[in-house]
């Protein structure tokens, strides 16, 4: 039986505008007749559909997610955060709004922050210098990042510590023996935009070659395996003596892989790569990856619940949470060999 405010007025013998009363609030209802209502919604396991509970409670009961362009591919580490925000979201009985952002969708954007759809906002793939971030915040709608600016401390966010996992990937090459390493980082342009983790990856890059006195040589890649084979050809003309990669392009792993293959490179035993990427990816590519595994699941539920906090409290005080993950050994590492 399809249970409606209709079948429970009628169970309780008052009108159907009474119910609606007794479930948003918006008239006074006697307690005698608020307890009937009751009786009869637990009796039929009635759950008073999102708008009543949005009336009621003055919100919207969605939350907004702001994801990078459709017409970017998205990657698995970026699909897995879209997915465990809309799972976490949903435990929370909360509704997800996507929304994507960048150069023709600014106005898709700017109708999430204004148009009073969303009770806050989620927000992914963060520059060190964010537009999107200072209207947030002209905006006083509730938001969290995943992903900081250069200024973290004036927000809500979380993030994976990509400074800190290229370094320990560089340090783990070295420990193997690398003194050749190359960093393939994403595409110059994103890069150039002031991509926070691009820019971290490559500060940390820079920092392990130092302690340990290597060689090493930065390049960036757009997000596809045409471009990783492409990538890694040219750096195998320009940089002969390379033994070893470490990047966080998850997207163009692939095509590193065939470009070595077709070099006659074996991995690990004639060449070696670590990097950061999703669990998933890593585990399933051949050979596995060696990889710090960027916790998704972890880091986007904690979103979710950082974002209900701020809607409930606007004013509290921010919170961060930095994930670095160790380094899980898998097939794509190994000692050095001295190139022909």
């Amino acid at each position: 039986m399809r249970v409606n405010i209709g079948e429970i007025a009628r169970r309780a013998g008052v009108a159907r505008s009474t119910v609606s009363y007794a479930l948003t609030g918006k008239r006074p209802v006697s307690e005698e007749t608020r307890q009937r209502i009751q009786a009869v919604i637990e009796e039929l396991n009635y759950r008073p559909n999102a708008a009543a509970r949005a009336l009621k409670e003055g919100r919207t009961r969605t939350i907004g997610l702001v994801i990078p362009p459709a017409s970017q591919r998205l990657t698995d580490m970026q699909l897995g955060f879209v997915a465990t925000v809309v799972d976490a979201a949903a435990r929370a009985d909360l509704d997800v709004l996507l929304s994507p952002s960048g150069g023709e969708h600014e106005r898709s954007f700017e109708r999430v922050v204004t148009g009073r759809r969303v009770d806050g906002v989620i927000l992914m793939e963060i520059r060190l210098e964010d537009d999107r971030v200072t209207r947030l915040r002209q905006s006083g709608l509730p938001f969290v990042g995943i992903g900081r600016t250069s200024h973290p401390e004036d927000m809500t966010w979380v993030d994976v510590d990509y400074e800190t996992l290229i370094s320990q990937c560089v340090h783990h090459l070295a420990d193997l023996g690398h003194r050749d390493i190359a960093l393939v980082n994403r595409s110059a342009e994103l890069v150039a935009a002031g991509y926070g983790p691009g820019h971290r990856a490559q500060a940390g890059f820079t920092r392990a070659v130092a302690q340990r006195d290597l060689h090493g040589v930065h390049a960036c890649c757009a997000d596809d395996a045409q471009a990783g084979l492409s990538c890694v050809e040219r750096l195998l003309a320009e940089h002969p003596e390379l033994t070893a990669i470490a990047t966080i392009n998850e997207t163009a792993i692939t095509g590193m892989y065939r470009a070595l293959a077709q070099a006659g490179l074996a991995v690990p035993k004639d060449f070696s790569i670590a990097g950061v990427a999703a669990r998933h990816l890593a585990e399933n590519l051949d050979p596995p990856l060696t990889s710090a595994d960027v916790p998704t699941i972890e880091l986007g539920a904690r979103a979710v619940e950082l974002l209900i906090q701020r809607i409930a409290d606007p004013g509290s005080p921010h919170r961060h949470l930095l994930a670095a993950p160790p380094i899980s050994l898998r097939g794509t590492t190994g000692p050095a060999r001295p190139r022909a």
